[in-house]
């Protein structure tokens, strides 16, 4: 053992006999017979590092001789982060950089958990480490995990991310469970023994199962699946029927033209556009949404149960809903020749976006037809109001009225100058492709498609963005002292763009981070000279991180990427609770009443941007899950792909067509041995000085694909010429 790592050895020991009763305090001798330490040089070398610690203010002397534990004030706060081979890091305000904290020294604390912990003396240059001496909040109870049972005693095995032992079952679970079943666990206590104690709630099914895999992402995240009979109960017995008195209250949209704009595959139509043109050549658009906040009252266990999943989630083979089926898909869903209430912003604009009057309040509306954005696009691109049986949701030839197709083309038009007017002002563009697939009767994936956002999308994009805005600026520009509930996003993080700056040098391209405002615009400069490169999804996807993350506040800062002071989020309440808080804060103003206290509201919305988070974790793994199933038929074949990220143990490649993405060893790649350049983002020949780096276009052989793990290993072959 070498002189620094002994000397630490005994400074971590010292700690933590005096961790163990930190109201007492003790001399040397004490401490050197609890270690068991009686020769003359041992005592020798606990004096000299009780000096050391105490001088370094680790520990607490309180008389000459004596040392005790440093008091509660002295020890920090943080959150325990494990990696996949058991080492942890805690993440703490307290430090610039992630605390190391070995797995002896975790104190039965799972990853994610809040703790309290005091940091050891550096090892030389390497990063400080810690030692948890409390738990003071555990972040989940319930885990996923393998079931594995031998001679009659059962242990699950969960990821090693979440903890580095295995729990064990104490008694047999109600369901019938076989060893190799995935299961998920409720953690109940550990105390005395060696591995934490749990007991098996649900069988998920065998592991690399479609919809094992699935039920496992939700269940790793905490997410739910179902309803319980209660909620289901509730919206059950909500009225359909529009009763007159009801119609009295509201602005009567039901005769004027009305109709949605939606993916082929939506049950749940939120949102819908009426249009009625003026004399003097100008129209009024009204964004009419689904008026969930009159179905769904505060206080009700419906209310609760939206709160508390705050967001549908959607995954690949099936949408996690907030609100239940009755409400989601049928009684607040914007569907064709059915009277609907809907809250309102209603706009008349010029034909180049001006807003030259705005009215806000409940509607009741008749639409008149649903389009999926397919056929809208037909329109646009044709201009022609018939759409052929090729392209009709009904398989069926059909025309639809002029003054529908002209609503369309209109409002395309105007929709182009509003997002024209965005983009002058610093609003930053990001048209990444989405990912989508193709499965059979199994959920097995057939075929990964890529999704293309066009222009019928982008209409209704901006006037959705259009009704935030305003909606938003109606409550909030005038008087900023009102309670409101904002979507924000701060600013780009300096250290993250100096990152991308230096990535996109590399393939001729330049950013000017002189303020915030030419940052912008120079973000988008860079995204339209991207556009149909090779390298596009990569710097999109390197840009998308360099900016901050987006979340719900009481707080308002503005929306950097959308160039916003003012901006909420009001258009999609089946989907999102934060839209339906907004949706009563609107009501609550146009009645007159006064602002409530900002406190509660400020918690919820940080409820609402924690459940985001989850959702899209979860969204992205049962993405990544079907792409590795999908691969699994194509290993030993060859694809081309771009180089999208370097880290010391490899490189990871995202194949060009199917956007699939795996990772590659260095010791793998032909023709030399290759050396992480961490700061070039590269691996580097050590004879041949040929580097592969980030954004290189290579050619690789898929080698494994694991669906379990979601990971797909591939060899580099070479650049592509």
């Amino acid at each position: 053992m070498g002189k620094k790592k002994k000397v630490l050895s005994v400074q971590k020991s010292i700690l933590q006999v005096l961790d163990q009763t930190p109201n007492q305090t003790f001399n040397y001798k004490q401490i050197a017979s609890r270690l068991g330490i009686k020769d003359p040089s041992g005592r020798n070398h606990i004096i000299k590092n009780l000096k050391k610690l105490a001088a370094q203010k680790l520990i607490n002397n309180p008389t000459k001789g004596t040392f005790q534990a440093k008091k509660r004030e002295h020890y920090h706060r943080g959150f325990l982060d494990i990696s996949n081979n058991g080492t942890g890091y805690i993440i703490s305000e307290d430090f610039e950089e992630d605390v190391k904290v070995s797995s002896t020294d975790q104190h039965k604390a799972f990853g994610g958990d809040e703790v309290l912990f005091y940091a050891y003396p550096t090892r030389g240059k390497r990063k400080r480490e810690a030692k948890i001496i409390e738990i003071v909040a555990r972040k989940r109870t319930r885990f996923v995990g393998t079931l594995q049972k031998r001679n009659g005693t059962m242990f699950v095995r969960v990821s090693p991310r979440t903890a580095t032992v295995d729990f064990y079952i104490a008694s047999e679970p109600e369901m019938r469970t076989a060893d190799g079943d995935r299961v998920l666990i409720a953690f109940t206590n550990w105390e005395k023994t060696k591995s934490p104690q749990a007991k098996i709630l649900e069988a998920l099914g065998t592991p690399g199962d479609p919809e094992t895999e699935i039920h496992t992402i939700l269940a790793e995240y905490g997410l739910p699946y179902a309803f319980n009979p209660q909620i289901e109960q509730e919206a059950n017995k909500i009225d359909e029927k529009i009763r007159k008195e009801e119609i009295k209250k509201r602005m009567d949209y039901r005769d004027v033209l009305t109709f949605t704009i939606d993916p082929t595959d939506a049950k749940d139509y939120d949102d819908a556009l009426s249009f009625q043109e003026k004399e003097n050549g100008d129209f009024e658009v009204g964004i009419h949404i689904a008026d969930v906040s009159h179905y769904v009252k505060p206080g009700t266990a419906l209310d609760d149960e939206a709160y508390s999943r705050a967001t549908s989630v959607y995954l690949v083979d099936r949408v996690v809903p907030m609100l239940p089926e009755q409400l989601s898909n049928k009684v607040c869903s914007l569907r064709p020749n059915e009277e609907k209430l809907t809250f309102a912003a209603i706009f008349t604009l010029d034909t180049q976006g001006n807003v030259k009057d705005q009215k806000f309040g409940r509607t009741v509306i008749n639409s008149n037809y649903r389009f999926a954005y397919h056929e809208a696009q037909h329109i646009i691109d044709t201009g022609e109001a018939t759409i052929p049986a090729a392209l009709s949701l009904t398989a069926k030839t059909y025309t639809v009225d002029e003054k529908v197709k002209e609503a369309i083309l209109q409002l395309n038009t105007t929709a182009k100058h509003l997002r024209k007017k965005r983009m002058q002002r610093g609003a930053i563009s990001f048209d990444k492709e989405e990912v989508r697939f193709s499965l059979d009767e199994d959920k097995n994936p057939k075929e990964v498609l890529v999704k293309i956002s066009k222009e019928a999308n982008k209409l209704i994009e901006e006037y959705m963005l259009l009704a935030n805005k305003k909606v938003s600026e109606f409550i909030a520009k005038d008087d900023n002292k009102k309670t409101f509930v904002f979507r924000v996003h701060d600013e780009p993080d300096e250290e993250k763009l100096d990152q991308l700056k230096s990535v996109i040098t590399g393939f001729g391209y330049s950013l000017n981070l002189a303020s915030a405002e030419t940052t912008a615009h120079s973000i988008n400069k860079l995204l339209k000279e991207i556009t149909n490169k090779p390298e596009q999804n990569l710097i999109d996807t390197l840009t998308i991180r360099s900016m901050s993350k987006a979340k719900y506040t009481t707080q308002n800062i503005g929306h950097y990427g959308l160039a916003f002071d003012y901006y909420s989020h009001f258009t999609s309440p089946i989907r999102r609770y934060p839209d339906v808080v907004a949706h009563r804060f609107l009501q609550h103003y146009l009645d007159g009443k006064t602002s409530p206290k900002a406190e509660h509201y400020e918690a919820v919305m940080k409820h609402c941007s924690a459940m985001e988070v989850l959702a899209t974790k979860a969204e992205r793994d049962s993405i990544k899950f079907m792409q590795v199933k999908y691969m699994q038929a194509h290993i030993g074949e060859t694809f081309t792909g771009i180089v999208s990220g370097v880290v010391e143990r490899g490189l990871y490649v995202e194949l060009e067509g199917n956007k699939c993405e795996g990772m590659a060893r260095p010791q793998d790649i032909p023709g030399d041995f290759y050396v992480f350049d961490e700061r070039n983002y590269a691996f580097v020949g050590e004879k041949t000085k040929k580097a592969i780096q980030l954004g290189d276009r290579v050619t690789i052989k898929v080698t494994a694909a694991d669906p379990i793990k979601r990971h797909l290993d591939f060899n580099i072959l070479g650049h592509v010429e």
